[in-house]
């Protein structure tokens, strides 16, 4: 995040020993798609949601899912390889059910979502 010290807190992915990188080759999709995607993509970099990175050690595919009602695109990311790479979270969170049952004696309880709802 813009603003804070790396030494103070940094994101790492953890990656097993001896794991290979990977780099997916590109997938193949509609034109159509393809300039939704890429008017997605931007709308997120204006946002400051995203930015561009040049030498990843890591690539991963953009997955498209279409919204057919609205016509919209949401852009997920197939994660399999990196995920395979990562050790097995100790600590899982806990289920929903279960926080929402300890948040039951409150008055408010609110499901927010940060940006289009599944980032």
């Amino acid at each position: 995040m813009p603003g804070l010290d790396r030494e103070l807190v940094e994101h790492k992915l953890p990656v097993k020993e001896g794991y290979l990188l990977v780099k997916q080759g590109r997938r193949r999709m509609y034109m159509e798609t393809e300039l939704k995607v890429k008017e997605e993509i931007e709308r997120l970099v204006k946002a400051g949601f995203i930015r561009p990175t040049i030498y990843a050690d890591w690539l991963a595919n953009i997955v498209p899912v279409l919204k057919r009602k609205i016509g919209a695109v949401r852009i997920c990311v197939d994660y399999r390889n990196m995920n395979e790479a990562s050790p097995k979270d100790e600590y899982p969170m806990p289920m929903t059910d279960m926080l929402a049952d300890g948040d039951a004696h409150n008055q408010i309880l609110s499901f927010m979502d940060g940006n289009a709802g599944y980032n």
